[in-house]
């Protein structure tokens, strides 16, 4: 089977259409100007019949009747085959110019040498005879017209379809034997009508010279046609180019990504649908190369964070083994601290992959978010006095408020945010935490006291395994995916969280979730009753 390409198909698809154009449009234009041809013909004609009228008037006028043009059909030729008339060799009034050449009469052929004569009154008596017309209308009978000789070619070309009809339509002179299929053109004497003047129609032209006419109308279609189909095949094939460049760059950064060379770059020059198209590849393979950077810096962060543990559980049973450190309790809980800490690692990069692959399980029930936030203050009211950092609550007494969501998870949250507290809070220190409500969401804020964290590392705190060096670091290091996990959290309850510089110059932390409809209206009514 034979695979075309792109290009091959658009451009065979464009001369098929431009074929079909100008198909349509030939024939369209060659039936118009035959349609007009006709009609300026049929005018011509007319122009002819108007012309002839008056000479058969005269004609009617000087024999009173029609008897002589029935018994001599010569005469009736005669008369449709004038000789020099100045009515003919001029140009009708309403004539398109260029047509001259086909109205103009044949002129008369040259007269004949005189002949020698013997003597005067031969002359004499030569000049005494009648007209050849009356001769032979006197020594012999009309000819039938059968036993003439063939005569010359007419000087219009319509004479054979012309009939002369009497003032009661019938046949005088012509061929014709009654007026059907003829265009009548009335004959008057002192205002009386004597006779008709009938052309028979024809449907086609039927003139030697207005069928070269025709011809050479339709072979100048034809040519202009095939001059439009090469142009539209020389358009074809440059807009075919034109349009399908930026899809070959596509394909090639496309195979560029399946390479995972994510550093390709597609340049935009137009900014069309194709242009867009390219400005998201563009936009997909930075997106790419970013998180490809994120994975490779994720993996290396988690083998530094297991490496740390590791060498110390190493070195610490080693020293056990070899006799250099004696076992004691002493020993022992710093063995089972860093167990503990890789234990949280490894729990913490479960729960993140079991959220980006939406695999994590969350509850959705009602939850009373202020009291859940205040049980976790009391769970670590005894470390924050150890480290001597106070803790402020400006919750309010609000406890209607409740949104939908996991309690667990949340309660996960706030453990992460107050721990990270306890880390990276100088002492003595503090952290406030407030709520404000609206009418269809709530906002909690956490916010420390010094140190403060670098505006540039802003942005950066939610990213995995991230860690702001050295101003907030621990003693042992951390995972750096506490608040990773808390964002992942707030997410998945249609939140957001985010972190900025405080007032006080430490941390404030931000979690913004949405209300429940009903528990809304509920904690309404009874912020009206109570006035809080």
């Amino acid at each position: 089977m034979i695979r075309l390409n792109l290009s091959f198909k658009f451009f065979i698809a464009f001369l098929a259409t431009s074929l079909a154009i100008v198909v349509v449009m030939v024939v369209a234009m060659q039936l118009y100007a035959y349609r007009n041809f006709s009609d300026y013909i049929h005018k011509v004609e007319a122009i002819r019949l108007s012309e002839l009228s008056p000479i058969l008037s005269r004609e009617y006028k000087a024999d009173n009747g029609w008897e002589r043009l029935r018994e001599n059909p010569q005469r009736w030729r005669e008369l449709l085959r004038p000789r020099g008339s100045a009515a003919y060799t001029e140009k009708p009034p309403s004539m398109p110019s260029g047509f001259e050449s086909y109205l103009k009469p044949i002129p008369a052929p040259p007269p004949p040498p005189p002949r020698e004569r013997r003597d005067d009154g031969l002359r004499d008596s030569q000049d005494r005879r009648p007209p050849p017309d009356e001769q032979d209308t006197e020594r012999r009978p009309p000819r039938d017209d059968r036993d003439r000789p063939p005569a010359e070619r007419p000087a219009f070309g319509i004479e054979h379809r012309l009939t002369l009809f009497d003032e009661q339509k019938a046949p005088v002179a012509g061929g014709a034997e009654s007026t059907a299929d003829h265009t009548l053109q009335e004959i008057a004497v002192d205002g009386k009508t004597v006779g008709w003047l009938g052309l028979r129609n024809e449907e086609t032209p039927s003139d030697p010279l207005d069928m070269a006419f025709l011809k050479q109308q339709a072979r100048a279609f034809y040519i202009v046609g095939a001059l439009m189909l090469a142009l539209a095949a020389v358009v074809a094939f440059l807009l075919a180019r034109h349009l399908l460049a930026p899809v070959r760059e596509l394909i090639k950064g496309t195979r560029s990504l399946t390479s995972r060379r994510f550093d390709m770059r597609i340049n935009v020059t137009t900014s069309d649908e194709l242009g867009q198209l390219a400005e998201d590849f563009n936009q997909m393979a930075q997106t790419l190369q970013q998180y490809e950077q994120l994975r490779q810096q994720w993996i290396s962060d988690i083998a530094h964070e297991l490496r740390t543990p590791l060498s110390i559980l190493r070195g610490e049973i080693e020293a056990l083994q070899d006799g250099i450190r004696a076992a004691s309790a002493e020993r022992l809980e710093s063995l089972h601290s860093e167990v503990v800490h890789m234990s949280k690692i490894v729990s913490n990069l479960h729960d993140l992959s079991l959220a980006e692959s939406a695999a994590l399980h969350f509850k959705r029930e009602p939850v009373n978010l202020l009291r859940a936030v205040r049980a976790c203050l009391q769970k670590f009211q005894s470390m924050f006095d150890e480290r001597g950092i106070a803790l402020v609550d400006e919750l309010g007494d609000r406890e209607t408020i409740t949104i939908p969501g996991d309690k667990d998870r949340l309660t996960q949250v706030f453990s992460n945010i107050l721990e990270n507290t306890l880390c990276y809070t100088d002492c003595p220190g503090s952290l406030t935490v407030r709520q404000l409500c609206t009418a269809s969401e709530v906002l909690l804020q956490f916010a420390d006291t010094l140190p403060g964290v670098p505006h540039e590392s802003l942005p950066r705190l939610f990213d995995r395994l991230y860690r702001v060096d050295p101003s907030r670091s621990r003693e042992q290091g951390g995972s750096g995916l506490g608040l990773s996990i808390c964002k992942t959290i707030i997410e998945a309850h249609n939140g957001t969280i985010k972190a900025r510089n405080a007032a006080t110059g430490g941390l404030l932390v931000e979690i913004m979730l949405p209300l429940k409809n009903k528990a809304h209206k509920h904690a309404r009514k009874d912020t009206d009753g109570n006035a809080t």
